[in-house]
This record gives C-alpha cells, sequence and structure tokens, in this order.
C-alpha cells in the first residue's frame, strides 16, 4: 500500500490545456466589430438642410457647451498664442531676473582706501553691510579689501553672539523649542 502511493508521487506531473475544438471558423469572431453610431445622424438637436442644386445634405450641430469667458479658444492661455506686444517680444523671457541687474560702478582707489580706513578706525561702528550701503558694493567686497585682523574678528563675532544670545533669552518657551527642534534636525540631517 505504501508502494502504490509512492509511485502515484513519483509519476511526472502533466499539463492539461484548453481542447483545441470547437474554435471559431477562420476570418469570423466570437464578438461582432464595434460599430458606432454616426453622430450627424443622431443628435436631437441638428438642424438638417437638403441642398438641392448639388444633391447634398447640409447637417449643422450646435457646439456641444456655450463658449466661457475664460476659453482657451477666447483667451489663451499661453504667451505664444498672444500677438506681439513689441518686435523685442519674440524671444522668451528671462529665467534669471539678475540677469538684467546693471553692473555695479567700480570703485576707485580713493573710495577703497577711504573703506579700509574706516573699517580698522571703528570695526563696531563701521560694518560690512553699512559700508557696502554707503559706497554702493556687495559685502562681500567690503570684507575682501578690508578684512579685518582675526582678534578683532574673534571679538566682533563674539560680541554678535553675545547680543544674539540676549535677543534669544527674550523668547517665549514655544519659539525657544521650535528652533532647538529645528537646530537638532540640522544636526542630524
Amino acid at each position: 500500500m505504501l508502494g502504490h502511493r509512492l509511485a502515484s508521487f513519483t509519476r511526472p506531473l502533466t499539463r492539461a490545456y484548453a481542447p483545441k475544438w470547437p474554435r471559431p471558423k477562420p476570418g469570423t469572431s466570437e464578438r461582432p466589430p464595434y460599430r458606432p453610431s454616426d453622430p450627424l445622424n443622431n443628435n436631437p438637436s441638428a438642424t438638417v438642410t437638403a441642398l438641392p442644386d448639388e444633391n447634398l445634405t447640409f447637417i449643422h450641430r450646435p457646439p456641444p457647451t456655450a463658449p466661457s469667458p475664460i476659453s482657451y479658444t477666447t483667451n489663451p492661455v499661453s504667451p505664444l498664442l498672444r500677438p506681439p506686444t513689441s518686435p523685442s517680444s519674440i524671444l522668451p523671457p528671462l529665467l534669471r531676473p539678475s540677469v538684467d541687474k546693471s553692473v555695479p560702478t567700480r570703485l576707485t582707489a580713493v573710495q577703497v582706501a577711504e573703506i579700509r580706513r574706516l573699517r580698522s578706525l571703528d570695526p563696531v561702528k563701521w560694518t560690512r553691510g553699512r559700508l557696502a550701503k554707503k559706497f554702493d558694493c556687495t559685502q562681500q567686497f567690503v570684507a575682501l579689501v578690508a578684512a579685518t585682523k582675526k582678534t578683532t574678528r574673534t571679538k566682533l563675532i563674539r560680541r554678535r553672539d553675545e547680543e544674539h544670545e540676549a535677543n534669544r533669552g527674550k523668547w517665549s518657551e514655544k519659539r525657544s523649542l521650535v528652533a532647538a527642534i529645528s537646530q537638532k534636525r540640522r544636526q542630524y540631517w
């Protein structure tokens, strides 16, 4: 009896497929092809007019919906579909508006010497931002032209950090918590 069971497990498995017959005849299908109805003949709001001269039929269908004031055909969204306003509008708009900025005027040697003198005279009063506004240049330019000594810079940074810490002491508990959370987030990501 055990041998009979083993023999049934050792037989190879056979696959059975769908029978080949009955199949549809060649050239026919099981479902008839889809033939959509003619929208001109089946439209209830269409007006049919027979033209006797050419033996033709004229069918007028109204548009499916009323034209809206924000229609793409009456009010195109793309600026390329609008008529050009001037010959210079042929080109597309610039991606970076900073390209249109005028080139800053070059500072003279006298102005650079004045920046250095004021910065070394009182770096607390004449900060990079204040000098940049006065001479119409960037803060980076002031930092490159009139760099402070390392000892002076560390004092200025320490003083700035003390001012910031005093301002942080005035914060509410919620704002302090949010700042601590964002600082911890920056630390890990």
